[in-house]
C-alpha cells in the first residue's frame, strides 16, 4: 500500500509518500515541498493542483492523507491555507482518491506520543521511523508524518474490521 500524506501551505505545500509493506512496517518513497511562487492566489492554486497531480502521476499512491486546516487567530491566513488545501484535494479527487484527514494534533500524538510535540520533534521521529539519514524539510517532514499517521490508522482499521469478522464467524458457526 502507498500513501501520499500532503501538508498544504498557500507558499510551500509538503509531501511525503510512504509505503506500507504487508508486515506492518512503512519504508520511505518519496518527500519534499512545492515551492509556490509570489503570484496571484488563483496562480498560486494552480500550481499547488498541478503539483499535487505531478506528485500523484510520479508516485501513483493507493491512498492521500491530508492535514485539516488549522484555525488561527489570523482569518486571512486561516482562508488561504483553506484554498491551499482545497487545490491539493481537488487534485487527489481528479485522480479519483477518497481522502482522509487528519488534524495537526491526531498526527503529532500518531509520530511523536503527544499533540502538541514541535516541528523539530516530528522532524525527528520521522527521520527515525523511516530511518532517513538526514532530516527532512520541515514540511516534507510534516506530509511524511501525516502520511505515517494514516497508514498506522488505516493498519489499526484493517485489524480491528478483520477481528470483528472473526468474532461474527464464530458466532454464525458455533
Amino acid at each position: 500500500m502507498r500513501i501520499l500524506g500532503i501538508d498544504p501551505g498557500s507558499r510551500i505545500t509538503g509531501y511525503g509518500v510512504v509505503n506500507v509493506l504487508r508486515n506492518g512496517k512503512v519504508t520511505y518513497v518519496d518527500s519534499g515541498c512545492l515551492r509556490i511562487p509570489n503570484s496571484t492566489l488563483a496562480g498560486r492554486l494552480k500550481t499547488i493542483y498541478e503539483g499535487i497531480a505531478e506528485i500523484i502521476t510520479l508516485n501513483q499512491p493507493d491512498m492521500v492523507a491530508i492535514e485539516r486546516v488549522f484555525v488561527s487567530n489570523n482569518a486571512d491566513s486561516a482562508l488561504k491555507l483553506g484554498q491551499a488545501r482545497g487545490a491539493a484535494i481537488c487534485a487527489a479527487v481528479n485522480h479519483n482518491f477518497e481522502i482522509a484527514e487528519y488534524s495537526a494534533l491526531q498526527i503529532k500524538r500518531a509520530i511523536v506520543g503527544k499533540g502538541h510535540a514541535d516541528k523539530v520533534q516530528v522532524q525527528h521521529m520521522v527521520k527515525a521511523l523511516l530511518g532517513l539519514s538526514g532530516k527532512p524539510q520541515a514540511d516534507a517532514a510534516d506530509a511524511l508524518a501525516c502520511a505515517i499517521c494514516h497508514a498506522n490508522h488505516w493498519a489499526g482499521d484493517g485489524a480491528l474490521r478483520r477481528g470483528l469478522q472473526g468474532q461474527v464467524s464464530a458466532r454464525v458457526t458455533t
